[in-house]
């Protein structure tokens, strides 16, 4: 399997936090604790590649 190395910003705000990745268009994602947040951008990056290789 590929790696490949994107960077996600985490930002904080009144309902929780948001994460996006600048690299890749329209890949974000929401959470109420910086843990959730992490876990599901990295989710969605994996998707996203997923879905690009395909």
């Amino acid at each position: 399997m590929n790696r490949y190395k994107f960077s996600v910003i985490i930002e904080k705000d009144e309902d929780g936090y948001y994460a996006f990745v600048p690299e890749l268009k329209g890949c974000y994602s929401q959470g109420s604790s910086y843990e959730e947040v992490y876990e599901r951008i990295q989710d969605a990056i994996r998707l996203y590649v997923k879905d690009q290789i395909a």
